[in-house]
């Protein structure tokens, strides 16, 4: 694999409760707008002011990212973020640029915008006021409550472009969420910011993603979310389940020997490919399916009303492994 190169200006540590044991690696960027390659994602350009992500999650896709600039996809990179300390310029400056044309632009496709970094680097609010001023459409998702601070930029962007979000919320058991996401906020405050934002007209859905087999795939578990889902007016909810690429299963299964270690073998015959099989994966969307039957579904709202913006979300957010099979993910209506 080849390296990439850094544009390193300084690196940084702070003796703050949130930011200990974490360093702070800035960098200069040479280009903010990202094409994705391939065509297996539904978007076509990313925005992604950090590399690395505090949020620590076990089963993160990104991780093996962190080994193309040399540093490993575990420990380093939950605690050595890179921060693009001048992505709000570059982003202006690509999007004045002749040859850009105004495409929908994906953010939190690859590592959290709002992860704790951007309480102390603030690059989004820039970035927004940037997208906004070119009346350049975008999404976000984000396990980050943070994103609340900028909801006065998010109404005034979606004035003049359309603008979407999406939480990741893979589940509100207490002791998972602890053990496999110990970075993020609390789920339940995800869910009262996924209220937050479809009160103030900024459209939100959730992503229950991953949905980790024999952890928390459970009934009960599953309906909380769902349910926690409609009641904050989610404009649509799509389970996905666990993947397990390259690069992220040689940090994930020592991690589950460790938690769980009676599952290994499941995963092990579960996970031969990097996507559990096809039939699970159906399984869990007609399981969810059920449940969002059984609660009445989602009471349409200001917020879902656009119907074209609601499933560009969606679209967004859905499983690679199955967009050829559109019934295995849910819209809420």
């Amino acid at each position: 694999m080849e390296r990439e190169q850094l544009f390193e200006v300084a690196r940084r540590t702070f003796d703050t409760p949130e930011f200990r044991g974490i360093e702070f690696i800035e960098s200069e960027c040479k280009t903010i707008i990202n094409a994705v390659p391939g065509n297996a994602l539904p978007f076509n350009w990313t925005i992604n002011p950090y590399r690395g992500c505090s949020h620590a999650c076990t089963y993160c896709f990104a991780r093996p990212t962190h080994t193309y600039l040399e540093m490993n996809a575990g420990q380093d990179f939950q605690s050595k973020i890179v921060v693009k300390v001048n992505a709000p310029q570059v982003l202006r400056r690509q999007l004045a640029a002749k040859r850009w044309k105004g495409e929908p632009i994906a953010m939190g496709t690859n590592t959290d915008p709002y992860q704790r970094a951007e309480g102390r680097y603030r690059l989004m609010p820039e970035i927004i006021r940037a997208l906004t001023d070119y009346r350049n459409p975008f999404s976000i998702l984000t396990k980050g409550t943070l994103i609340l601070r900028d909801v006065g930029l998010l109404q005034a962007a979606a004035e003049v472009a359309e603008v979407s979000t999406a939480f990741s919320i893979g589940t509100l058991d207490e002791e998972v969420w602890r053990k496999t996401e110990p970075g993020t906020p609390h789920p339940r405050k995800r869910v009262e910011a996924v209220a937050a934002l479809n009160r103030a007209g900024i459209p939100c859905g959730v992503l229950i993603a991953p949905v980790l087999p024999g952890i928390s795939d459970g009934s009960r578990q599953l309906r909380q979310v769902v349910e926690a889902c409609i009641d904050a007016g989610a404009t649509h909810v799509s389970p996905i389940l666990l993947h397990l690429r390259p690069g992220v299963r040689e940090e994930f299964m020592p991690w589950l020997q460790e938690a769980y270690p009676d599952l290994v073998p499941r995963y092990e015959e579960t996970y031969t490919r990097a996507y559990a099989p096809n039939a699970d994966r159906k399984a869990l969307g007609a399981r969810v399916s059920g449940i969002v039957r059984a609660l009445g579904g989602v009471k349409p709202s200001e917020a879902s009303s656009n119907e074209r913006f609601r499933r560009k979300t969606f679209e967004e957010t859905r499983d690679p492994a199955d967009r050829s099979d559109p019934g295995t993910q849910l819209t809420l209506v």
